[in-house]
């Protein structure tokens, strides 16, 4: 069953169906229910109408025998203040729902006594004069044979006073054979439409829901595609229909080409450390490998560098590894001035100005710490002689800005310098210019902590590197 109704398609057109048979029951029950109604107070209606016709003979002293009874073979009764039936249509053979089963006459045996007349209210509570006919009617159901026919009747009872026979009660049926012919036959047309429209309904909605699903079906074998193929570049047709699956297909490209874009960025980022890597480590064996054969030539310093340099680079990567992978950084209370100072120190030629108390910033003391470092360590490979390092706050920002008196970043390349394993000095060695992470990561951990960190023109000509952080309320507060 789970596999039957494991599509969308297939649970839609079930839905739609299930939905059409529970209106159209609660359609058909609501008119079969007005339908019986209609026809009920139809034959009550007639049933009356039969009723009051002889009880109008009986108000103008017509006798029993004279009565029209037998109009149309509908029953009628006519019973007298004590139940005694005095009148009855000839045919009649049986019937039940009146209250009175007899159906041969016994008329009373002094009629017009003064008994009679001693009580002027009827049954029914109202009180009539001779010749008056009852306004109360009371209706009842039952059947009756007449004429060898048994059939299901309305019953109306009309009372009506007589001059000489006290109140007498008229009873007069009329068939429900058409009510239940009706109701029988619009049930009949109910059971085999219902199930032919439920068809219909299943097969167009199947129809209909194949036709919108088309696109998804074409979205999902193109995924499927790329999957397979392992091609990023390919993206998933775009429907023109401007709805819900036309902007699912939309997203869907959008994805693909972030995930492209990611991708591409991975295998560059992986290429580019594996060239990194290569250098110092063919320098650190080649170094190895003469000393194995010639110890006396042991370039021991060299070798510390290399190593040296090849930790450095294994933790910047490390580091971008990890902000990559979307590491949150510390809550933790920094004073960004105290940071920029411990950074300064035992540096030449750098000097650090501003803020003398604390300047509180929220996240991670180590990486800000590297982000400060790495600045300071461009600025010296480029500055002519001084570095001047400036911490302030700006409104609800604290910006730490580093400048340096060198020769400036061309205004074409200020964004490009922030790209992973660019170096803007082609003719440095990587000895002296680093892989060209110190301000990839210097950026991506500004980010990470909210805030930014761009280039300008310093005011002693060289570059200004500003990095701008959300300041800590809190910290600013206890500051104060």
């Amino acid at each position: 069953m789970s596999r039957l109704f494991g599509s969308v398609r297939s649970r839609a057109t079930l839905a739609a169906t299930l939905v059409v048979a529970v209106a159209l029951v609660a359609a058909g029950t609501a008119v079969l229910l007005s339908l019986r109604s209609n026809l009920l107070g139809e034959a009550g209606t007639q049933a009356e109408r039969s009723a009051r016709e002889v009880a109008t003979e009986l108000a103008v002293g017509t006798p029993y025998a004279d009565l029209s009874l037998d109009v149309d073979d509908r029953p009628v009764q006519v019973v007298d203040d004590d139940g005694v039936l005095v009148a009855a249509s000839e045919d009649l053979e049986r019937i039940g729902g009146t209250g009175i089963d007899a159906v041969k006459p016994q008329p009373a045996a002094s009629p017009g006594g003064e008994d009679d007349d001693a009580d002027d209210d009827d049954d029914s509570g109202e009180s009539l004069e001779p010749g008056e006919i009852g306004g109360r009617i009371t209706v009842s159901d039952g059947s009756a044979t007449v004429d060898g026919d048994r059939e299901d009747y309305r019953f109306a009872a009309v009372p009506v006073k007589t001059d000489d026979r006290g109140t007498l009660t008229v009873y007069a049926g009329a068939p429900l054979s058409a009510e239940h012919g009706a109701v029988n036959t619009a049930l009949t047309v109910m059971l085999i439409g219902f199930p032919l429209l439920l068809a219909v309904v299943a097969w167009v909605t199947w129809l209909v829901t194949r036709r919108a699903l088309r696109p998804v079906e074409g979205i999902r074998r193109e995924m499927a595609a790329i999957t397979a193929s392992e091609d990023l570049a390919r993206r998933v047709p775009v429907p023109g229909t401007h709805d819900e699956v036309a902007r699912l297909a939309t997203t869907t490209n959008e994805t693909l080409a972030a995930l492209e874009s990611s991708v591409e960025r991975q295998r560059g980022f992986v290429a580019d450390a594996s060239h990194e890597l290569r250098s110092p480590i063919a320098s650190l064996r080649t170094q190895l490998e003469v000393a194995a054969a010639h110890p006396e030539l042991l370039d021991l310093d060299g070798a510390v560098a290399d190593t040296v340099r090849l930790q450095r680079l294994a933790a910047d990567l490390l580091l971008l590894a990890r902000l990559d992978a979307g590491e949150r950084p510390a809550e933790a209370r920094v004073d960004l001035a105290a940071l920029a100072r411990e950074a300064a120190e035992g540096r030449t030629g750098v000097r650090v100005r501003g803020a003398e108390g604390p300047v509180s910033v929220a996240g991670s003391r180590g990486q800000l710490g590297r982000v400060l470092a790495n600045l300071l360590d461009n600025a010296q490979r480029h500055a002519r002689s001084s570095v001047e390092v400036t911490v302030r706050r700006d409104g609800d920002a604290v910006v730490a800005a580093v400048a340096d008196d060198g020769d400036g970043v061309p205004a074409a390349d200020r964004e490009r310098i922030f790209e992973r394993f660019v170096r803007l000095d082609a003719a440095r060695s990587r000895d002296d210019g680093g892989a060209g992470l110190g301000l990839a990561i210097a950026r991506d951990v500004a980010v990470r902590h909210g805030g930014t960190l761009t280039v300008h023109d310093a005011p002693a000509g060289g570059a200004l590197f500003e990095l701008r952080l959300p300041g800590d309320r809190a910290g600013a507060a206890r500051d104060v």
